[in-house]
């Protein structure tokens, strides 16, 4: 359904420029001088290569997850394969139908109310005025929004407003689909649902290419994986070797991070953070762990405005993308309280002979459950290895071979003779 073949997306970086007429070039000339023109030209013929060489084959109902980290040129393929803009070079053949789905609420118009938005945004995405018409009901449904279906979407509260936009998307019924990181929408509850319907579509034969970092989602949805680094295919393959090799990829240097200027930092207007640190029990900084070894894990954040309310929250993955376990305060008093603007600490344990070996990454967020506010969110915040010796003090006891699962707790047996 899909050929890509070498393709390569060139940018020039500084100031275009372009003489259409001999006025345009005397009135440059004339805004910039002769010298600085010179260095707008210099910096105008500097190249950046978003993507370069870029091969592989989808089948059709083939779903393709397309990950790497920020800059790897994600996102660029995306809009190459949805014709949004041409390639410098290569080619892509596609055969069928198709839809993008890049930006949720795109193509929303705020002075109009839901139905019509439902009406434009879908004629705006490719669908035809027959087919969202009789998709309307499930779409309001799917959406959640009857009651406010005729008012107009600037007064809409963002969550309800990205459920509509969402909702309008998913019910596209292309060949080919491409879909980049729409399962990061709405609340935990609606990502729930979104992912749901992500995979009943999956299900109809649909041909996907999925941008995601969300690791798990692509691990539920995608069979093939391609890995992009640096504007090239780093792997193309079997989404559990991919997808591991992506992982192990973001081992170096993770056991500590820290943001020196607050606007670059993680958060918002009520709160960012500032440090993220693994360390042992006696607080020194480490990312490799003995499996019997406690794990603590260290935040230090700014409040930024007095009566803010919130907790804590840490989210832990394996190096296969697996959900591991989540963490939320629940016990101490301060998550409760209203906080004074100032600088904070929170520490979560991990307890040994909990973990088995491998290697995890961890996120965290700071939120607020009721009404549920998401404050900050870091995905890949920190990773550590955990290994296991074989010294008996671990639920592996002296046994050397392989030894499955995701965590590996010390259980207390009882034996006796019947």
């Amino acid at each position: 359904m899909i050929h890509v073949e070498g393709i390569g997306k060139r940018y020039r970086l500084g100031r275009t420029i372009r003489h259409d007429t001999l006025r345009d070039a005397i009135m440059d000339r004339l805004r910039v001088g002769a010298d600085r023109g010179r260095r707008s030209r210099s910096a105008a013929r500097e190249e950046f290569w978003a993507l370069r060489d870029v091969s592989f084959d989808v089948a059709e109902g083939e779903v393709v997850g397309v990950i790497g980290r920020n800059g790897a040129g994600k996102s660029t393929l995306l809009k190459i394969l949805s014709r949004i803009t041409p390639p410098t070079e290569g080619r892509i053949r596609l055969r069928g139908r198709v839809a993008s789905l890049l930006e949720v609420g795109t193509g929303f118009h705020p002075e109009l109310s839901g139905r019509e938005n439902i009406y434009m945004n879908g004629a705006i995405l490719g669908m035809r005025r027959d087919e969202i018409r009789s998709k309307f009901d499930e779409i309001v449904a799917f959406a959640e929004v009857e009651r406010f279906l005729d008012t107009p979407v600037k007064r809409y509260s963002s969550g309800m407003y990205v459920r509509l936009a969402f909702a309008v998307a998913a019910h596209l019924e292309p060949e080919i689909l491409v879909v980049d990181e729409v399962l990061a929408v709405g609340d935990a509850e609606f990502q729930k649902k979104a992912l749901g319907k992500m995979s009943r579509v999956v299900g109809e034969g649909r041909t996907v290419v999925f941008v995601s970092h969300n690791m798990p989602a692509v691990n539920r949805l995608c069979r093939n994986a391609v890995l992009l680094e640096g504007g090239r295919v780093e792997r193309h393959g079997p989404v559990g070797e991919v997808v591991p090799a992506y992982l192990r990829s973001n081992r170096r240097g993770t056991g500590r991070r820290a943001w020196e200027d607050l606007d670059r930092s993680p958060g918002d207007d009520v709160v960012r953070l500032r440090e993220i640190r693994v360390h042992d029990a006696a607080g020194r900084a480490a990312e490799n762990f003995n499996a019997t070894d406690a794990i603590g894990i260290t935040l230090r954040y700014d409040v930024l405005e007095d009566g803010a309310v919130f907790t804590h929250g840490f989210n832990l993955f394996n190096e296969n993308g697996l959900h591991v376990f989540s963490s939320h305060d629940v016990v101490s008093p301060i998550r409760e309280e209203p906080r004074l603007r100032g600088s904070y600490t929170a520490t979560v344990w991990v307890p040994g002979n909990l973990l088995a070996e491998g290697f995890f990454t961890g996120g965290v967020a700071l939120f607020r459950p009721q009404p549920f506010v998401i404050h900050l969110h870091d995905v890949d915040s920190i990773a550590f290895t955990v290994t296991d010796r074989v010294d008996g003090t671990s639920a592996r006891g002296h046994f050397s071979g392989g030894f499955p699962g995701i965590v590996r707790p010390l259980l207390q047996w009882e034996t006796s003779k019947c």
